[in-house]
């Protein structure tokens, strides 16, 4: 159990890093993520650009 709460924690902690990540990119790296991800099947990290992007009211 003990094991789970850690692994768990620490998922939680690397999201949260990549959320910040995404948060801390300039406009224009934004876009060039966004673009990377623009086609395909949806992915989280996907949804977390464009999340950022209308925040920021920016579009590709």
């Amino acid at each position: 159990m003990k094991r789970l709460v850690t692994e768990t924690q620490h998922s939680l902690d690397r999201l949260s890093a990549i959320e910040a990540a995404v948060a801390a990119l300039g406009d224009e790296d934004l876009l060039d993520l966004a673009d990377i991800f623009a086609t395909g099947d949806p992915t989280p990290l996907r949804a977390l650009t464009e999340t950022e992007m209308q925040r920021r009211g920016l579009t590709l």
